[in-house]
């Protein structure tokens, strides 16, 4: 064989090599975005988190909660959990709220309110909610909807977290956050760890109502 030919030769196969590499690529990477190999990190459980700048909440609504030793706001997040953000408006102009307590109260985790029967397992008499999970993450001041193993079980119960708590992203429903009186939730009783966080005479909810637009 000529070197010319066998120069013309390598420069063929070395073509085609090029060529297969190229449409590979393409290959995976299309089938790649729609998952058929194998799921991507930023779609998993653990990887849930607060991303990106947050909105302008300027015009957000504001709930605010009077306790016995003063009010507490509560940005609501319509932008995140609009069924979740309503149920919330609704039952705390109707008085529900009124004198609940806070029955599940455990020290650096949460408080947990939202139950008048104070057992945990009371609840308004509205339907259940499906969840509305988003990125935003658990941290120190945000509200969480209480709900059993049934994913579609959250009614009335809401928690606020004193801590970061990453193992509730993506699990529960964050709809808003404490934006004024995280101290006064920090001072409520706290339960017994050896009994789930319950509460023995408890702190109670004397208000929560919609702050009216000025």
């Amino acid at each position: 064989m000529s070197t010319s030919s066998s120069l013309r030769h390598r420069l063929i196969a070395g073509l085609v090599a090029l060529v297969v590499l190229v449409f590979g690529a393409i290959l995976y990477t299309t089938y790649n975005g729609l998952g058929l190999f194998g799921s991507s990190d930023a779609s998993s459980t653990d990887s849930v988190a607060s991303t990106g700048a947050e909105p302008d909440t300027s015009g957000f609504p504001i709930i605010d909660m009077k306790l016995e030793t003063g009010t507490v706001s509560i940005l609501l997040r319509p932008d995140l959990a609009p069924n979740h953000v309503q149920r919330i408006i609704d039952l705390s102009e109707s008085g529900f709220y009124d004198g609940v307590p806070f029955h599940r109260v455990i020290e650096g985790f949460m408080a947990q309110t939202g139950d008048p029967t104070g057992t945990g397992t009371g609840g308004s008499d509205l339907p259940d909610l499906e969840p509305e999970f988003n990125d935003r993450a658990f941290e120190r001041g945000t509200l969480g909807m209480a709900r059993s193993r049934a994913l579609n079980s959250a009614n009335s119960q809401f928690f606020i977290v004193y801590d970061s708590a990453p193992h509730l992203n993506g699990q529960y429903t964050l709809f808003g956050k404490v934006i004024a009186g995280m101290d006064l939730i920090d001072g409520l009783k706290k339960g017994s760890p050896s009994n789930n966080g319950l509460v023995e005479n408890p702190d109670h909810v004397i208000s929560m109502r919609l702050r009216k637009s000025e």
